[in-house]
């Protein structure tokens, strides 16, 4: 019998690329594509529904509230998935890849799988200089306090529907992937990576793309860090 799986893509002014992102993800793996708009000034709403998506709205802004949103929804649903694939809506990752972060799961027992970056090939440009040594930062702070090497804290994760709600996530903005990944370590759980590919986004990022954006998502992952310890 073939999991359950669903996709959860939190989408702020993405309506250049919700679409795209929606059409490569495989149909064959996925039962359903959640797309939460976050309170989006354009079309993405409008294009993730015409798309076959399940399209939600959340006006309070913040990646983690979009995700949270999509967690509820899944709450609503008599029949629970087996699987979470959480995926930007911004085409920078490749959604068909989709199959290395789910085998795993069902395979090898593994709770969570990240998608990692450093692992794959970038995409000259595809991420900031400061985006790469913020991740270096909090990667090295998380192996120091918590014992656990990651490579990554990228937002192309899995992770099985009953782990995630063990976790409790709280977070309602930048420091949501930080979060899952310590509260996962600290409970011990079976955690793997995998390489991904990344490429330039569609559009400017909402974080990287702006000083306020870097610094505010830079503060709020250290300090998430040293919250859970």
């Amino acid at each position: 019998m073939n999991p359950d799986i669903k996709v959860i893509i939190p989408a702020f002014n993405e309506q250049n690329a919700v679409g795209l992102v929606i059409e490569e993800i495989p149909k064959d793996l996925v039962s359903e594509i959640i797309v939460v708009d976050n309170g989006s000034a354009d079309n993405t709403f409008e294009i993730a529904r015409s798309k076959g998506a399940t399209a939600l709205k959340e006006k309070k802004r913040g990646y983690g509230n979009a995700c949270l949103k999509g967690m509820d929804y899944l709450t609503t649903l008599d029949e629970k998935p087996d699987i979470i694939v959480f995926l930007d809506g911004d085409h920078s990752d490749y959604p068909e890849e989709m199959y290395n972060l789910v085998f795993p799961i069902i395979n090898e027992k593994a709770d969570m799988v990240i998608g990692s970056r450093n692992r794959g090939k970038k995409e000259r440009g595809s991420m900031t200089v400061q985006q790469v040594f913020g991740n270096w930062l909090a990667t090295s702070l998380i192996k120091v306090f918590y014992g656990i090497k990651y490579t990554d804290l990228g937002p192309f994760r899995a992770i099985g529907y009953d782990q995630l709600l063990a976790i409790n996530m709280q977070d309602t903005t930048y420091g949501w992937t930080v979060e899952m990944q310590l509260k996962a370590a600290k409970l011990k759980m079976n955690i793997k990576e995998v390489p991904v590919n990344y490429r330039k986004r569609i559009g400017v990022s909402k974080v990287s793309g702006t000083v306020k954006g870097t610094l505010g998502a830079g503060y709020k992952i250290i300090t998430t860090i040293f919250k859970y310890l």
